[in-house]
C-alpha cells in the first residue's frame, strides 16, 4: 500500500488556515470536556476532522488514542475519507465509526468476556423478525395477537433503556407475556450465537460496567473521545459514553451537536442529553477556558432563509440557544403560497419547477419536502404526468411501498383470482398460518397440472393445508361480493379493512405512516374515479346493437385504476446518474442541501402533525423539524399549504400551519393564486404582504373557497373539484393543442383525421412517444 501523504497542510498553522474564529476556537480547545453547538451549515464535519488531525499533529495524542463516534455509515466514511487526505498514516489505528460499528469491533476483541462465541453473527431486521416468529411458534402464541414487528420494537426499546427481562415492571398479564417472549428470544439468540443491533450496544455497555479492569484499560487508551450528532443519542448511548470517559477524569470528551435539529425522538433520541452533558461535565457559558463553543456562521443559506429559521426556532424555550448568520447577503425572501386545493398546490409547484429549469437550475438541485410520506403521491403523479424526472430519496415511490403493493395485490385478486404473483404476495399477509412448505406444495401442484395457484388448491393432498388456502379463497370471494356496486374508493377502503391490512398495521409500533399511505391510496382512487367520470367517452354502437368499443375500452374502473397504478410504478423515476427532482421526507433530508426547496403541506394536523399537537415536547420536536426543512435551502425556499385537501377519501378544509405565523414579516413574501373569485387577493392582502397575517388569515382559511383555477387550467394531476362544471363531451381539438390522457400523461396534438368528435388524433406524448387515438375513446382533455 502506498504511503498516504498530507495534502492540505504542512504544519499545524497551515491546518488552521481558513477556519473562522469560532471554528478555530473549537479545534484548538485545550484537553477537557467540550460541547460544540454546531448550527446547520456551519462546517461541523470540518471542525471534527480538523480537531483530530490537530491533536495528532501537535503531539497531544497518538492515533490509537482517538475514538470518534457518529451515527451513520455514510458520515463515518466521509470522516475517514477526509482524515485519509490529511494524515500520513494508516487509518486502521483510529477507532472511527458508528456506535454499533465500534461496539461490534469491541465485542470481536472481547467475545469471551461478553459470553459470545468467537464467530457470533449479527441479525439484520428481517432476520430478527424471523427469530421472533420462531419464538412465538415455540411458545404457541398467535402472531396476530402478538405481531412480530411490534415484539421486535418492544425488545429494541427495552435494550435501548438498558433493561433486561428481569428488570422490567410487570403490571398486567399482557406485559407478563411480553416479558416472557423477550426472555425466550434472548435465550434463543444465546443458543444460536447471534446478536441484534440493539444487543451490540447493550452487551458492550454491560461488559464495560461489569469489568472495571477492562473499563480502566479503555479509559486510559482513549484520551480523546469525539461524538458527532450528539443530539441524536439515546439514554444507553450517553451512559456508554460516560463509562468510557467519565465526568471529572482527565479524558477529553468533545461532543458536537445541535439541539435545534433533534428530530428523532420517535427512535429514542433524547435531546435532554445535551443539557445533561453541560451539567454533568461542567460545561457552561462564559467559563475560562471556554468549553461551550457556538458555530453560528452559516455557509449554506441566504440571509432571509436564516432569518426565518432563527425566528421560528426561538419559539422553543428549552434550548441552549444560538443565532445563525451569513455573509452571503439576504437573498430572496421565503415564499409562502396558499392554494385553494391540493391539486392547485401541485399545479403551482410544477410551474415553479419548470420556471427554475428554464432559468438554468439543475433538477437535482430542486427538492420537494413533506412531513409525511403520504403527501408524495400527488407530487409524484404531477411530475409523472408532466414528464419531469424525479427520484424518491431515502424511500420508495408511492406505488412501490409495501403496504400499497399489498393493497393492490388484493384488488388485482378481486379482478382476477388466477393472478399467481398477487396470490403469493398476500396469501399469508397478514399471517394466516400458511407456511413456506404449504406454498411449495401448492406451486408444485399448479405446475404439474398447468393451472394457476388458485385453481391448484383443490389438488392438494393435505387437508389442513387445503383448508387454510380455501379460507383465503373464501376471503377474496367475500371481498369481491362486498365490493359489488361500490365506488372505487369504497372498494379500496373495504379491502383494506376486510383483508386485515388495517388491523395488522395498527398493531405495529410504527404502523401509523403505513396507514396514512393506505388512506392516500383511497384519495388516489377518488381522484382517478372523478377524472374517469368527467372524461367518460361516448361508446359507439354498431348497426347490430353490439358495442363497437375495443376490449380495453370495456375495462371497469377498478381495472383501469390498476392499469394506471402499474404505469405510474413503471419507468417514471429517473435512473441513477440522471438529473431529477428530489422527493423526500424532512427526516430523510437532514444533512442535505439544495439550491431550491419546496415544502408542501404546511397545514395544522399535517405539519405540525396532529399526534404532536397535544404534547408540548412533541410540538417542540415538530418545530425543530420545520427548522431542519428551512435550513436545507441555499437560495430559494417555497412553503405551500392547501385550503382543501383530500385525506382518507374525504375533503378536509385546513388552516395553515401555526409555524407560518412564527416567520418574520420582513423575510417572507406571501404569494396568492393568480385570480381569486372575489377579484381580491387570496387572504385579503397584497402579494408581498406587509400586515394582517394573524387571526384574519385563520378566519379566512376556515371556510371553503371555490377552485381558483379556471376550467381550461384544470390540474392534470387531479380532476377539478365536484363544484366545477364538467367539460362538454366531444370537445373539438385543434393541431398544436396541449392535451392530457389518463394513462399517457401530457401531450400535443400533431394531426387530426376525420370529422370531430369521431376523428382519429395523432398525439406526441412527452414520455410515451407518438400515438394514434380514437377521439371518442381516448378521453383526451384539453389543457
Amino acid at each position: 500500500m502506498s504511503e498516504i501523504r498530507p495534502t492540505s497542510f504542512d504544519s499545524p498553522d497551515g491546518l488552521l488556515r481558513g477556519l473562522n474564529p469560532e471554528q478555530h476556537a473549537a479545534v484548538t480547545l485545550p484537553p477537557g470536556p467540550a460541547l460544540i453547538l454546531a448550527g446547520a451549515g456551519s462546517g461541523k464535519t470540518r471542525v471534527l476532522t480538523t480537531r483530530i488531525v490537530w491533536l495528532i499533529q501537535t503531539g497531544q495524542v497518538a492515533p490509537g488514542g482517538v475514538m470518534a463516534v457518529t451515527f451513520t455509515n455514510k458520515a463515518a466514511r466521509e470522516m475517514l475519507t477526509r482524515l485519509g487526505a490529511m494524515l500520513p498514516l494508516s487509518l486502521r489505528q483510529l477507532w472511527v465509526g458508528t456506535f454499533h460499528g465500534l461496539c461490534h469491533r469491541f465485542l470481536r476483541l472481547h467475545w469471551k468476556t461478553a459470553g459470545l462465541p468467537q464467530t457470533f453473527q449479527i441479525l439484520d431486521m428481517q432476520d430478527q423478525l424471523s427469530a421472533v416468529k420462531r419464538v412465538l411458534k415455540a411458545m404457541n402464541l398467535s402472531d396476530e395477537q402478538f405481531a412480530p414487528r411490534k415484539i421486535s420494537s418492544f425488545i429494541a426499546g427495552c435494550k435501548e433503556e438498558a433493561l433486561r427481562p428481569g428488570q422490567l415492571e410487570i403490571d398486567s398479564p399482557h406485559t407478563r407475556t411480553l416479558v416472557d417472549i423477550y426472555e425466550a428470544y434472548e435465550q434463543q439468540c444465546q443458543r444460536e450465537g447471534v446478536v441484534d443491533f440493539a444487543e451490540l450496544m447493550l452487551r458492550t455497555y454491560e461488559v464495560l460496567h461489569a469489568h472495571p479492569e477492562l473499563r480502566a484499560h479503555y479509559q486510559q487508551r482513549f484520551a480523546h473521545v469525539l461524538v458527532d450528532e450528539f443530539q441524536d443519542t439515546n439514554r444507553l448511548q450517553y451512559a456508554w459514553l460516560k463509562l468510557l470517559a467519565p465526568p471529572g477524569t482527565p479524558q477529553s470528551v468533545f461532543v458536537v451537536g445541535d439541539d435545534d435539529q433533534s428530530i428523532y425522538g420517535f427512535r429514542g433520541a433524547r435531546v435532554g442529553n445535551m443539557e445533561d452533558f453541560t451539567r454533568e461535565y461542567g460545561v457552561r457559558d462564559g467559563e475560562t477556558p471556554q468549553r461551550l463553543v457556538r458555530l453560528e456562521q452559516n455557509y449554506r443559506s441566504a440571509g432571509h432563509i436564516l432569518e426565518c429559521a432563527n425566528a421560528l426556532i426561538s419559539n422553543n424555550t428549552v434550548r441552549l440557544g444560538k443565532t445563525l448568520r451569513t455573509d452571503a447577503g439576504v437573498g430572496e425572501p421565503v415564499r409562502v403560497m396558499g392554494a385553494a386545493s391540493d391539486a392547485d398546490e401541485v399545479r403551482w409547484l410544477l410551474e415553479e419547477v419548470a420556471a427554475l429549469q428554464r432559468a438554468g437550475t439543475a433538477l437535482d438541485q430542486i427538492a420537494v419536502l413533506y412531513r409525511s410520506n403520504a403527501l408524495s403521491r400527488g407530487v409524484e403523479s404531477g411530475l409523472f404526468n408532466a414528464g419531469i424526472a424525479y427520484r424518491v430519496y431515502g424511500g420508495l415511490r408511492f406505488f412501490e411501498r409495501a403496504e400499497i403493493k399489498h393493497a393492490l395485490a388484493y384488488l388485482r385478486l378481486l379482478e382476477n383470482p388466477h393472478d399467481s404473483s398477487s396470490w403469493l404476495r398476500v396469501v399469508n399477509f397478514p399471517a394466516r398460518g400458511i407456511g413456506a412448505r404449504t406454498l411449495e406444495q401448492l406451486q408444485d401442484a399448479a405446475q404439474n397440472n398447468g393451472v394457476s395457484l388458485y385453481a391448484a388448491v383443490s389438488a392438494l393432498p393435505d387437508n389442513r393445508s387445503r383448508d387454510r388456502l380455501q379460507g383465503f379463497i373464501d376471503l377474496i370471494d367475500d371481498l369481491r361480493q362486498r365490493a359489488s356496486g361500490l365506488k372505487l374508493p369504497e372498494i379500496i377502503q373495504r379491502v383494506v379493512e376486510g383483508s386485515g391490512l388495517q388491523a395488522a398495521y395498527e398493531a405495529e409500533r410504527e404502523g401509523q405512516e403505513r396507514l396514512e399511505n393506505l388512506g392516500e391510496l383511497v384519495n388516489a382512487a377518488d381522484a382517478f374515479e372523478r377524472y374517469e367520470q368527467r372524461g367518460a367517452p361516448v361508446t359507439p354502437v354498431a348497426a347490430d346493437g353490439e358495442s363497437g368499443a375495443p376490449p380495453e375500452a370495456a375495462q371497469g374502473t377498478l381495472s383501469s385504476f390498476l392499469t394506471h397504478a402499474a404505469l405510474e410504478a413503471g419507468d417514471n423515476q429517473a435512473q441513477e446518474g440522471h438529473s431529477a427532482v428530489q422527493l423526500m421526507t424532512i427526516h430523510a433530508a437532514k444533512g442535505l442541501e439544495f439550491d431550491a426547496v419546496f415544502l408542501v403541506g404546511a397545514e395544522e394536523g399535517l405539519f405540525p402533525h396532529e399526534q404532536a399537537l397535544a404534547d408540548p415536547d412533541g410540538l417542540n420536536e415538530e418545530r425543530r423539524l420545520m427548522y431542519v426543512a428551512i435550513t436545507r435551502a441555499r437560495q430559494r425556499l417555497s412553503i405551500s399549504h392547501a385550503q382543501a385537501r383530500m385525506l382518507h377519501g374525504q375533503t378536509r378544509y385546513n388552516v395553515p400551519s401555526r409555524f407560518l405565523d412564527e416567520l418574520p414579516e420582513g423575510a417572507v413574501k406571501w404569494l396568492t393564486p393568480p385570480r381569486a373569485a372575489t377579484g381580491a387577493s387570496f387572504w385579503g392582502r397584497d402579494s408581498v404582504g406587509s400586515a394582517g397575517w394573524g387571526g384574519n388569515r385563520r378566519a379566512a382559511a376556515a371556510a371553503p373557497v371555490p377552485n381558483v383555477w379556471t376550467e381550461s387550467q384544470a390540474s392534470p394531476t387531479e380532476p377539478a373539484r365536484q363544484d366545477a362544471p364538467p367539460p362538454a363531451s366531444g370537445t373539438a381539438l385543434r393541431k398544436g393543442q396541449g392535451v392530457f390522457h389518463t394513462k399517457f400523461g401530457e401531450g400535443r396534438v400533431l394531426a387530426i383525421e376525420g370529422t370531430q368528435p369521431q376523428a382519429r388524433v395523432q398525439v406526441a406524448f412527452r414520455r410515451h412517444g407518438e400515438k394514434w387515438l380514437d377521439q371518442t375513446l381516448a378521453k383526451l382533455q384539453p389543457i
